[in-house]
């Protein structure tokens, strides 16, 4: 026996959860305290008659019985097997450890306050809760007690908002065990103009090849996928295509309920599948109404996410400062089910080795720091913002994937400088494409009104590319550079214009171009030298 990992802390502080991370993370074997009491003194496994036949083996045994369980446990085992006490509940208990097997006893204590522990408590299944009350559990003596155990404790945690994944892997590396290094499993995908890019049906091309899709941003951006067809506003573009794969919503998302509620409904998804971070912002009515007369003049698409997300940062004292008090997704009944630590769903999945699919929304060039203010829009656009949002770290990052438009385009309206500006009919002459086509598709996915259009703007490409760290390029609408190219099957058999405009794409990127959509189709997307691995 390598170690004995002796495990305390008040009910409802998180010990069943850390003792499986530590089962799971480093093969503990687990010492049941309260299975070692079943087995000998022949008592039903409820709370009062444990807490009790337990205090009756302390006064006996003078706390010896719990080291006794540890030794037939690690008779069964190996030199090098790690054993986990679940729980130690009295400090003789831990001292006759000490005793018995020395330097080789780690003891944990895992702390929370009392108004988070009674609101765990509460929020129990009721098979699990033998008292009404939190106050009720703390009337045992010995759970009065608990917290005396901290004091001898080897190493003592705060358990009120770390998950059970960080506490165990924090507890072991403090011990001296090696933390394990991120692995780069996350692509982003991100839009290198001013959205609309063509970015959700590359994630729908995509999304098979990941465990995770996750998305960040809010409703005032829509992305239409051909494979199922749909328009996603708040769920990743890819949710119907791989149905297989997790689906997350980051802290940083702004939520519009009404439609949240209606794409889990019709894409069917379960709290097994869909996880959203319990900080998410809820938008509110009140948002919408302040954003339908006060942005007009930057052609806003006025779905709230801008209001709400200033009362988000303004709002953190008791009186609101400006409109509705904020309401998280974490205080939605409704959504209930679904809410978790994202975070902690991700380093989950990290664990497991699955790779995730990041999807921005919007585009670069409308960020609220970078972009080209006052016409931007409320959130940092780039590869980096979409990051904290989702609450990723940069040492994830395998693959940063900048969208690009043959011709970029803005909301129509008031919504800003985008260059050279260009009439539709004109790129509609050049590509062949008839002007009914365009002026059908070339409509806001949200707003519904008639975009602006522009030459494409070199510059621009190089500072996206640059502020981005984008690894890979993705050229959307290559059919702007003739319909023929709708034909085509592989980057060879693209005209001799769109060839030639992925070289230099790829000279001013610094970045390949690695996939082409030729068109919103089913095989609308061409790949060369992207990794499937």
């Amino acid at each position: 026996m390598r170690l004995v990992i002796v495990l305390s802390g008040p009910v409802g502080v998180g010990k069943s959860c850390f003792g499986d991370q530590l089962e799971e993370l480093f093969g503990a074997d687990r010492v049941s305290t309260s299975s070692w009491i079943v087995e000998h003194r022949g008592v039903a496994r409820e709370r009062r008659q444990l807490q009790t036949a337990g205090d009756l083996l302390d006064i006996e045994t003078g706390g010896a019985w719990v080291a006794d369980a540890v030794a037939e446990k690690a008779s069964t085992l190996g030199d090098d097997a790690i054993l986990l006490v679940d729980c130690a509940r009295v400090v003789t208990q831990v001292e006759k450890l000490r005793e018995r097997f020395g330097d080789r006893v780690f003891h944990v204590h895992l702390h929370a306050n009392d108004v988070l522990l009674g609101q765990r408590y509460l929020a129990r299944d009721p098979k699990y809760k033998e008292f009404a009350t939190y106050a009720e559990v703390r009337l045992n003596g010995t759970e009065a007690a608990i917290g005396s155990l901290a004091d001898i404790a080897d190493l003592v945690l705060d358990a009120d908002y770390a998950d059970a994944r960080t506490l165990a892997v924090s507890a072991m590396a403090f011990r001296g065990a090696t933390a394990p290094q991120p692995q780069r499993l996350v692509d982003v995908i991100i839009g290198g103009q001013y959205g609309s890019e063509g970015k959700g049906n590359i994630c729908a091309h995509l999304a098979n090849r990941y465990g995770v899709l996750m998305r960040i941003g809010g409703p005032n951006a829509g992305h239409l996928v051909k494979d199922p067809p749909y328009k996603y506003v708040q769920l990743p573009s890819g949710t119907g295509t791989n149905k297989e794969a997790a689906i997350l919503i980051g802290a940083g998302s702004t939520l519009w309920l009404p439609q949240l509620m209606l794409e889990i409904m019709e894409q069917g998804l379960t709290p097994e599948r869909l996880s959203i971070d319990s900080q998410a912002m809820v938008i509110d009515d009140e948002d919408r109404r302040i954003e339908s007369g006060a942005l007009t003049s930057i052609a806003s698409t006025k779905q709230g996410v801008g209001s709400a997300t200033a009362r988000k940062i303004v709002n953190r004292g008791s009186v609101p400062v400006f409109g509705p008090p904020v309401k998280l997704a974490r205080d939605v009944p409704q959504l209930a089910k679904f809410v978790r630590d994202v975070r902690a769903e991700l380093d989950r999945h990290f664990a497991a080795g699955k790779r995730v699919l990041l999807e921005g929304t919007q585009g670069t060039l409308l960020s609220i720091h970078h972009g080209f203010w006052p016409s931007v829009t409320s959130r940092e656009t780039s590869a980096a913002g979409c990051l904290s949002d989702a609450g990723i770290a940069p040492a994830r990052v395998r693959r940063v994937i900048l969208v690009l438009r043959t011709y970029p385009i803005r909301v129509g309206g008031t919504s800003g400088w985008m260059g050279r500006e260009i009439d539709m009919e004109v790129v509609a002459d050049r590509s062949r494409i008839s002007i009914d086509e365009f002026l059908r598709v070339e409509k806001g996915t949200i707003s519904g009104s008639k975009r602006r259009m522009a030459e494409f703007d070199w510059a621009q490409l190089r500072r996206s590319a640059l502020l981005n760290g984008a690894t890979d390029v993705a050229v959307t609408f290559a059919d702007y550079l003739g319909a023929d190219n709708r034909a085509a099957s592989s980057f060879d058999e693209l005209n001799e214009n769109t060839r030639m405009f992925i070289e230099r794409v790829e000279r001013v990127a610094g970045a390949p171009v690695t996939l082409v959509s030729k068109e919103f189709a089913l095989d609308g997307v061409l790949e060369k030298g992207f990794e499937r691995d």
